[in-house]
């Protein structure tokens, strides 16, 4: 291939940019922001690998079945079986190019313990991991713009893309700063555009990643795979603005989960799993802290000062800026909050789409994590994603003479404009604070056939309502038109969420409490006109 358009510069497009770049493709790298406000730089507490001497007794085998098991076995083998056994030569990679992993005593990178994990095998910077990795790609973007093989695109945003027969010629994207939309052709487009987090209002991302890309290409005909499998982190801090994940290093490196019951701590993870309690995978303790129907508190105090201070410097300055806490003195009140999405595009082992040539990589792809994603395999799987599509783009041949589609510019060019002469006086911002609190209401850490129903039922509405207002001038124009796109994903999630009966990973319905092994098959759904429709993949198409 000759050209490739990746839009999404965190670390999954950065290291999807970078390895084609060394194979000679030359790359489009377009975002709203600069890699540095990504929301990979939000990634606190490590990468999984299994190195040589970790002294634990580690394998990759045993990486490969935690992973396996932790995703309640949704996860495709030979897919997972890739990522870790690849995990090694990532972090040896992520240090050579400048990533500065903690070290231990003897200078070796450091390694902690992660829920849903055998062996301790989450490498980690401080509790900054995201940002020095996206710090380090950043610079290797930087030398490859300077020899013209990638060329960055800042200030454009995602509006459809260019797709003709089956087969996808770039993307029509938009730029605020012009107000205007512009095609651009390339022989393959890569979407890294991160989670869903905006159909949840207040979570612990960035509504950078609102989840349009996924809606709009979902009613362009790309199928979209396990989206009723959505993370709870069990820990995070409520602030004013958002919740603020505390990271799982934190219970890593020893805290423990409780609740008061008159005077005394009852440190119900402990009582009920064991020791190794508070590191259960994340569906578990989420659904364990939700079920006290209590204040719950995490307590690392009695670690040291010392450690906090050498190993969780960011957690500390975190709580004090933002709720005054000491975590050397004091516990910190915790809660579950929506974290990350395992469900998204679905694609195939070289992370293609049904749409040829059309890629996706990162958190925006449903492929490695199943029905639960074990703390420190997202950051694992930006970065190999990036290099399996790379390695699919330099084997492809350039798709040479391509369609135009400036009949399409003009259309949605007009339409666009068309907004700009309406005026509305219900706002855009009050569809969205419904739409947030709905899905928060009706799918949560349990869920249940009528208030599933009844969410669908509310977003139906929004659509309706959306179709008629579409413009809200104090907003940017980004946002009145990816409106109807948001909330097509989002009855997509609630329409995948009914059709699983069964409750598997972060997945649990109170009225199917257990797991079915007629169900043990992803979820895939379609749109056609306004129809949706959902199967299971018992065949292995998309194999995760």
């Amino acid at each position: 291939m000759n050209s490739v358009l990746i839009i999404g510069s965190g670390i999954a497009g950065m290291s999807c940019a970078i390895n084609c770049a060394q194979k000679g493709i030359h790359v489009i790298l377009a975002s709203p922001f600069p890699s540095e406000r990504s929301q990979s730089v939000m990634a606190a507490g490590g990468i999984n690998a299994v190195l040589p001497g970790n002294g634990e007794g580690d394998t990759v085998e045993s990486h490969i079945e935690d992973t396996l098991k932790g995703g309640a076995h949704l996860a495709g083998t030979k897919a997972v079986t890739g990522l870790c056994e690849e995990a090694g030569d990532i972090i040896r990679y992520l240090e050579s190019i400048g990533t500065v992993f903690s070290v231990d005593d003897k200078g070796r990178p450091a390694y902690r313990a992660f829920g849903g994990q055998s062996h301790k095998r989450t490498y980690y910077c401080g509790a900054s991991t995201g940002k020095q990795i996206v710090t380090a790609l950043n610079m290797e973007v930087r030398r490859f713009e300077a020899k013209g093989i990638i060329e960055r695109r800042l200030g454009l945003c995602f509006h459809s893309a260019l797709i003709k027969d089956g087969m996808c010629y770039g993307a029509m994207m938009y730029s605020e700063a012009a107000n205007r939309l512009e095609n651009i052709y390339a022989d393959a487009l890569v979407m890294a555009t991160g989670g869903q987090n905006a159909l949840f209002g207040k979570t612990t991302g960035s509504t950078q990643c609102d989840g349009y890309a996924a809606g709009k290409l979902f009613e362009q005909g790309v199928i979209l795979k396990n989206l009723e499998f959505i993370q709870y982190h069990p820990t995070t801090m409520e602030t004013s603005q958002k919740r603020m994940l505390i990271s799982e290093a934190v219970r890593g490196e020893g805290g423990r989960l409780f609740y008061n019951e008159v005077e005394e701590r009852v440190y119900f993870m402990e009582e009920k799993y064991g020791p190794n309690g508070n590191l259960q995978t994340r569906d578990v303790v989420s659904r364990e802290i939700w079920a006290t129907g209590k204040d719950v508190y995490l307590d690392v105090s009695f670690v040291g000062k010392k450690l906090i201070d050498e190993r969780l410097p960011e957690v500390r300055d975190l709580c004090r800026k933002y709720r005054d806490i000491d975590i050397t003195r004091e516990p910190i009140p915790v809660a579950p909050s929506v974290h990350f999405f395992m469900g998204g595009i679905a694609v195939k082992n070289e992370h293609e789409t049904n749409i040829k040539n059309m890629f996706a990589v990162g958190e925006c792809a449903s492929i490695y994590h199943g029905a639960n994603r074990l703390g420190g395999n997202s950051l694992l799987a930006a970065m190999y994603g990036g290099r399996v599509a790379a390695r699919a783009l330099a084997g492809r041949e350039s798709c040479g003479e391509h369609p135009l589609f400036e009949r399409e510019l003009e259309e949605a060019q007009a339409k666009l404009n068309e907004m700009a002469d309406t005026k509305s006086t219900f706002a855009y911002a009050h569809i969205r604070e419904m739409l947030a609190q709905t899905m928060q209401e009706n799918l949560g850490i349990v869920r249940e056939e009528q208030a599933l129903t009844k969410g669908l039922e509310k977003i139906d509405n929004y659509i309706t309502a959306a179709g008629k207002i579409h413009y809200d001038n104090s907003v940017l124009q980004y946002f009145n038109y990816s409106l109807p796109g948001i909330l097509t994903l989002a009855r997509a999630v609630l329409t995948s969420a009914l059709s699983r009966r069964e409750s598997r990973g972060a997945h649990y319905r109170s009225d199917y409490t257990k797991s079915d092994d007629s169900y043990k098959y992803a979820t895939l759904i379609s749109y056609d006109n306004g129809k949706y429709r959902t199967w299971l993949d018992t065949e292995g198409e998309y194999e995760s």
